[in-house]
């Protein structure tokens, strides 16, 4: 394997979603094998079976056993499940969070013995996955737990756009309960060490948005900027962190503001995703940040509504390969500028 493809595991996720459609989707463009050797996991029939619901003739999957006779030139499936499996295109299933479920679990085994260098999850469906085995708002919390990480960072990003949130997937009537001081730091940190590291950004500067309309308009509408996001800020600062706001988030994307900065930090989940999927049209990646691996997805659902149909993009798909192998390619890069730093001695 050359330094520039790598072995990219990637989970079914739903299987009655648009998750194998987009796979497939990728594939068929047979440049995608010069930049990277992919290892699906799934079963032979639901992969089969999708392929055919979707008419699509000129492709094939190559079977194996295991991650290791994968072939670098085929989009390779790892059989997790031998067992027939009723698909239900566009249809939430007891079946398809199950099914979800052992891919990710194969994969995520597989990335943690080094048979993979990165991970790329389809879209599950965060209601049916649930079970003893999955007992987390998504796959952003579960690869945190399973990687023993407190403090993952969710990073949407396409470009030189780049939005992360602070809350994540709870309900809007817990966000202000849930902000602190030290959560907001947490996040600002782990953010400003990605920026470094996953995209070298050597100075990068950050803009949080206020969680009230304006920005609280100094207390008027809410006194949370006050409270806890601007001494965050001041904190941060204070180490060498250059973190500015808090911007009224209205006004902050309506304006070319956003474009100044190399991060943005949102304080809860739709506040930083809708103007970044709105100015993103479908192109967008989901990272998680703060973890050991490197996991991303595309900025889409199951999207039942068109699953099967033979019309969704596979734009966010594909960026999210992408966009695994130059974060991964971005931390070999970086950790060798370190060590060669270190091996500089200093002169008498």
């Amino acid at each position: 394997m050359s330094d520039t493809k790598l072995r990219v595991g990637i989970s079914v996720g739903d299987i009655n979603g648009i998750g194998l459609e987009v796979i497939i989707k990728t594939f068929m463009d047979n440049r995608m094998f010069d930049y990277c050797t992919p290892i699906i996991y799934g079963s032979k029939q639901v992969c089969g079976d999708y392929r055919k619901n979707l008419g699509i003739q000129d492709f094939s999957f190559n079977y194996i056993p295991d991650a290791s006779n994968a072939n670098p030139k085929k989009a390779n499936v790892v059989e997790v499940w031998k067992e027939e499996v009723e698909l239900n295109i566009g249809k939430s299933t007891a079946q398809g969070g199950i099914y979800a479920l052992k891919s990710l679990e194969a994969a995520t085994r597989d990335l943690a013995s080094s048979k993979l260098d990165v991970l790329v999850t389809a879209p599950i469906n965060k209601k049916n996955i649930q079970s003893e085995g999955f007992n987390f708002p998504g796959h952003t919390e579960y690869l945190a737990d399973y990687a023993n990480v407190d403090n993952p960072l969710m990073i949407m990003t396409y470009e030189d756009l780049r939005v992360a949130t602070i809350t994540g997937h709870i309900p809007l009537k817990s966000v202000a309960q849930t902000l602190s001081m030290e959560l907001i730091i947490d996040k600002i940190e782990v953010f400003h060490k990605s920026l470094k590291t996953d995209f070298l950004i050597e100075r990068p500067l950050i803009a949080l948005l206020g969680l009230n309309p304006h920005s609280g308009d100094e207390g008027t509408i809410g006194t949370e900027e006050q409270d806890v996001i601007i001494p965050a800020i001041k904190k941060v600062s204070e180490k060498g962190i250059m973190a500015f706001g808090p911007y009224p988030a209205d006004g902050f994307f309506a304006s070319s503001s956003f474009q100044k900065f190399d991060g943005i930090l949102s304080m809860y989940h739709d506040q930083g995703l809708t103007p970044f999927k709105t100015l993103t049209f479908d192109q967008g990646v989901n990272y998680t940040a703060g973890l050991p691996i490197v996991r991303t997805s595309p900025d889409h659902g199951t999207a039942y509504d068109i699953a099967g149909k033979g019309v969704a993009s596979e734009s966010s798909f594909r960026n999210a390969i992408f966009e695994a192998i130059r974060i991964f390619q971005n931390r070999k890069d970086e950790k060798k500028l370190l060590e060669n730093a270190l091996e500089v001695k200093p002169s008498k």
